[in-house]
């Protein structure tokens, strides 16, 4: 199979990054190591090529409407300049992906899917808004995004030469607004998917390479390292956000992720409200949070135990790098979900106890 490549592939490899196939994109997946760039972005901060991700585009009068209908949440309430959080459901009220929405007109919005659920996030949105007077447009191959996340963040921004950085000091998280570097267009949202302040970049691919040049000329003096995936699931895991196809997916409901809040059932009509009203069996699982002790970290896919049975499985898990211990999504049995529980993990054999603890495991403002 031939592996999409990024706009910013040649820089990559001028780095001696390591590559890997990330939903049918060619990405890096470290450059030095994941601890050192894992501890970069906490300390001071690491840059990040996700042009794999899905940008959909919505335009026209019908556009708000169509994706309060199409997602899980209210879009038509976001105000211009505002970023939302929120699901594609199927009609069960299961998990088709998650996707932030930006709202960057009275009648234009951006939707970025995970690079996985590019087509079926896409083909859903498109279904969904047949309907509605609007334009649906799915622009990924088009659109790069490099991501600068870490303390020093906003000082590499606003020390780039040909960036103009003018008002992102006082740029709200969940927030977006529209800058230029060398007289080209960038969008510059401030969400984050690694537990630290920092910025999404997103611009069009001819101009993805020269901008990343000059954040790394930029952040020379503020210790930027270039990062890849590796690291950002180390990050988003210690940050306790969940990644599609572990702790979010086709046979889940957001009741049992704890994504409750993100649905709006106050709408009359969406995709998947019958199903997110159908509610879940009560012994259907539920997602936690578990630390454990010593060195040994339970990984995707390994038992979860609790008075000599299996009641669970791990979804993610690592070896804390910020932390020193071992820390894991799971989904387990609700009767075992209660904070303080003491289940244990099958690692290789061995039964490691864990506690369920409440999220996030690592807090940027608890550091501080």
């Amino acid at each position: 199979m031939t592996l999409t490549q990024s706009p910013l592939d040649a820089i990559h490899r001028e780095r001696g990054a390591s590559f890997t196939d990330f939903a049918g994109w060619d990405m890096p997946v470290r450059y030095t190591s994941d601890l050192a760039e894992h501890h970069a972005v906490r300390t001071s901060a690491g840059i990040f090529d996700l042009s794999h991700m899905a940008e959909i585009y919505l335009t026209g009068p019908g556009a708000a409407a169509a994706l309060d209908y199409a997602l899980a949440g209210t879009l038509s309430s976001i105000p211009l300049g505002r970023a939302k959080y929120s699901l594609i459901l199927s009609e069960a009220g299961t998990v088709v992906d998650d996707v932030i929405v930006y709202r960057l007109g009275e009648e234009k919005f951006l939707v970025v899917a995970n690079a996985g659920n590019r087509f079926p996030a896409a083909a859903a949105i498109r279904d969904r808004a047949e309907s509605f007077v609007c334009v649906v447009e799915d622009r990924s191959e088009e659109v790069a995004l490099i991501a600068v996340q870490g303390p020093n963040a906003l000082a590499i921004l606003e020390a780039t030469q040909g960036f103009s950085a003018e008002g992102l000091a006082e740029l709200g998280y969940y927030r977006c607004l529209p800058r230029e570097f060398n007289g080209e267009s960038v969008l510059v949202g401030r969400t984050g998917y690694t537990g630290e302040d920092g910025f999404e970049l997103y611009i069009d691919n001819a101009h993805a390479a020269d901008l990343w040049r000059a954040l790394e000329a930029a952040g020379a003096e503020f210790d930027l390292l270039a990062c890849g995936l590796a690291c950002r699931d180390t990050l988003r895991l210690e940050a306790g956000m969940p990644l599609y196809g572990h702790e979010l997916s086709l046979d889940l409901k957001p009741v049992q992720v704890g994504m409750e809040k993100v649905v709006d059932m106050s709408k009359d009509n969406f995709v998947g409200r019958d199903g997110v009203m159908a509610g879940v069996s009560a012994n259907a699982p539920r997602l936690v949070g578990l630390q454990s002790e010593g060195k040994r970290a339970g990984r995707a896919d390994y038992p979860v135990h609790a008075n000599g049975r299996t009641i669970g499985v791990v979804t993610s898990g690592a070896l804390s790098p910020t932390l020193g211990f071992p820390i894991a999504f799971a989904l387990i049995e609700p009767d075992f979900a209660e904070l303080g529980t003491t289940v244990t993990v099958d690692v290789r054999g061995t039964e490691i106890p864990a506690v369920v603890v409440p999220l996030p495991f690592y807090s940027r403002k608890a550091r501080s």
